[in-house]
């Protein structure tokens, strides 16, 4: 008897052992699907985020470089064109946005100097265009002409074909000088370009270089013989740029950088490429909602059927300013908020840019052309009553 318990101990025992191993086998069994799912989910939730990274916001050494850049390319436009910070200060807004620039003010203020200055900052291909009422729209985007080139037979035999020569609109950056000179149909060779960045000629539609930039000049002195913009195209402008007369002291500085024998020349300080990723960066500034609606509120303000427009509003205005607007508001904050070191827009930065981003959208009816009331005024009005 003896003998059958102690060999049925070891039979009871090797049971339990088995019992105990196969416990132990699934329990690491599961303990390592556990693991291959946290895994998974680890290199689900990494994936994620790189994707989020690679489409979302600019890091930190972006930030950097975009300030950095734009402060050389400020200061580099400061040394050429004198007294004119604030007009450099918006036409970098603009730029740096992706859009287009009117730029308005008497002769002699230097606007095409700091156009020309900008594109050799930026080593772009510039492109000067004099508006006159005789230009045609073929003289800007080009025309369809017959070229001569041997039929390659060997025996001197000319073929005859049809050849598209660009206009001086293919470059980066097209300087419009003086653009309310030229007639509307010259004027509107402009529109497709500075929407779609395309030009359409006959049946082809070819595509403009990049980054692509139109600066307008036009003088508001002399009205003889010119033709205003229209609507459609002034909304294309993302700011309109008042160029004003500088003053003594401004006078002076001109006179020693620019009466001397020495001549000055820009710097190059980035390459287009360089542009087009900074264009990018600014665009992933993010905006707070109270930030977005405040500027909605301001751009309805300048519509007189709204009630929450003021009174001067409705009382001068014709028509407000379109969607646009609210674009070129949002955008060119953006910008202001990077180069004053900041990567949020606040309030501050949409009253900034109200004056040159609605200046030009905001249209007065008769009792406010009579009153001599301007746009600048009005904007100023929307930005005490509206909160």
């Amino acid at each position: 008897m003896a003998k059958q318990r102690e060999s049925a101990a070891p039979q009871i025992a090797s049971s339990d052992t088995t019992q105990v191993n196969t416990s132990l086998e699934e329990q690491e069994r599961a303990n390592d699907e556990a693991v291959g799912i946290s895994a998974t989910s680890a290199t689900s939730v990494a994936g994620e985020a790189g994707e989020a990274s690679e489409a979302g916001e600019a890091s930190e050494a972006d930030i950097e470089a975009f300030v950095h850049t734009a402060q050389q390319l400020e200061k580099e436009l400061c040394s050429i064109v004198v007294g004119q910070e604030r007009v450099i200060r918006e036409l970098l807004l603009a730029l740096l946005a992706g859009g287009h620039a009117l730029l308005e003010g008497v002769p002699g203020l230097g606007k095409t100097l700091l156009v020309r200055t900008l594109a050799d900052a930026l080593a772009l291909k510039f492109a000067r265009i004099q508006f006159t009422p005789d230009l045609m729209p073929a003289d800007i985007v080009g025309t369809t002409i017959v070229s001569e080139e041997a039929d390659g037979t060997g025996s001197q035999g000319i073929r005859r074909t049809f050849r598209f020569q660009p206009g001086p609109i293919f470059a980066n950056i097209v300087l419009a000088d003086e653009v309310n000179r030229a007639t509307p149909k010259t004027q509107s060779a402009l529109l497709e370009g500075m929407q779609e960045r395309t030009v359409s000629v006959g049946e082809t539609t070819h595509a403009l270089p990049r980054p692509f930039f139109v600066m307008a000049t036009q003088n508001p002195l002399e009205m003889e013989g010119t033709y205003a913009l229209p609507e459609a195209q002034l909304d294309r402008f993302l700011l309109k740029i008042l160029v004003r007369f500088p003053n003594a002291s401004d006078l002076l500085r001109i006179i020693e950088t620019t009466a001397g024998a020495q001549t000055l020349a820009a710097s190059q300080v980035a390459t287009g490429e360089q542009l087009k990723r900074m264009i990018e960066i600014a665009r992933a500034v993010p905006v707070a909602t109270h930030v977005k609606e405040y500027a909605v509120r301001v751009l309805l303000a300048t519509h007189p059927d709204q009630e929450d427009a003021p009174e001067v509003i409705q009382k001068y205005v014709r028509y407000g300013a379109s969607p646009r607007g609210l674009q070129a508001l949002i955008l060119t904050a953006k910008v202001l908020a990077l180069l004053e070191g900041r990567y949020n827009v606040s309030l501050e930065d949409i009253q900034a840019v109200a004056y040159p981003a609605l200046r030009h959208r905001i249209l007065l009816n008769f009792d406010g052309l009579a009153d001599g009331i301007t746009t600048d005024e009005l904007i100023q009005t929307i930005l005490e009553e509206i909160m």
